[in-house]
């Protein structure tokens, strides 16, 4: 019974992680660009996450593309460098995305 509370905790805290990072991309504006299910004006979130994901370094990469912008790997659209992003919601948001 005890793993069963135990599941139940665990559960939660991962719908929260979730719900917290659909929270920073809406306050960090990523939404304005990115939905989760289908390309905006940069590509879909999913679609990154499927991309990238279980690729080593991929986490660094793309903190690295909030941080800092980037063009090419999409389309001739560029995203603008987002330097408004706290580190700490920075790891977050590319841990969430990776997860989709």
């Amino acid at each position: 019974m005890r793993w069963a509370c135990t599941l139940g905790a665990a559960l939660l805290v991962a719908a929260g992680v979730a719900s917290a990072s659909e929270e920073l991309a809406e306050k960090h504006a990523c939404s304005n660009c990115h939905l989760t299910d289908k390309k905006l004006v940069g590509p879909a979130l999913k679609d990154v996450a499927k991309k990238y994901r279980g690729q080593a370094g991929a986490a660094e990469m793309l903190r690295n593309k909030i941080s800092n912008g980037g063009s090419g790997v999409w389309g001739a659209v560029p995203m603008p460098a987002m330097t408004a992003v706290p580190p700490e919601d920075n790891q977050a948001l590319v841990a969430w995305i990776l997860k989709l």
